[in-house]
């Protein structure tokens, strides 16, 4: 089991290596692009299914509460958190149709739909960002290595370098925070604390 561990902690550092390579640039196109939705105004939403709809919670809660400093709240919201809505439309409607319906609902010209699937391949998540581009709204895709069909429907898509859907995953947690610290320091002109200065909030 020792190995086991050790395997994947492997696994993913090679993985993480590999982003910081790839992904540093493509990350901060990111930031830009959610950073100016939120300068004019905009909402920012954010989906996915299992895991990714976990870390599309986790990053609106940064986003609304904080994330290292100090700042105001900041609009985005989860589409994976209305278990009513979410069961409604998957048994009035279609399952495939839980993301596509609330986006038709709440999306704005010049939104951003954040969209998560490690597969890039979630047909509910494509429906979703499909809807997005017909409204205006712009999409930013987060998946795994070829980025699937969600690749050419984002204007920036952050593919980790990975086909395991666990390393995908982590690699997905670690951009979120990285876009979540760009923004307070965009939006906000606020350094966060160095790691050592850091204090636990949970």
């Amino acid at each position: 089991m020792i190995e086991s561990v050790r395997g994947d902690i492997r696994a993913s550092i090679d993985v993480l290596t590999a982003m910081l390579e790839g992904l540093a640039e493509p990350a901060a196109q990111a930031a830009e692009l959610l950073a100016a939705a939120l300068r004019d105004g905009r909402r920012v939403y954010i989906c996915g299914d299992g895991g990714s709809a976990a870390q599309a919670q986790h990053f609106a809660a940064e986003m609304v509460g904080r994330f290292l400093v100090d700042r105001p709240a900041l609009p985005c919201i989860a589409l994976t958190t209305d278990t009513s809505v979410l069961t409604a439309i998957a048994n009035d409607y279609d399952f495939e149709q839980v993301f596509e319906r609330q986006a038709e609902a709440l999306l704005a010209e010049g939104d951003v739909l954040v969209c998560l699937s490690t597969s890039g391949e979630s047909a509910n998540v494509l429906k979703a960002a499909i809807f997005a581009r017909k409204r205006g709204t712009r999409v930013l895709g987060l998946a795994g290595r070829t980025g699937g069909k969600l690749k050419e429907l984002s204007d920036v898509c952050l593919c980790v370098p990975a086909d395991a859907a666990p390393r995908i995953q982590e690699g997905h947690l670690l951009l979120l925070h990285a876009l979540s610290r760009c923004l307070e320091q965009v939006l906000f002109a606020r350094e966060a604390p160095r790691e050592d200065q850091q204090k636990t909030q949970e």
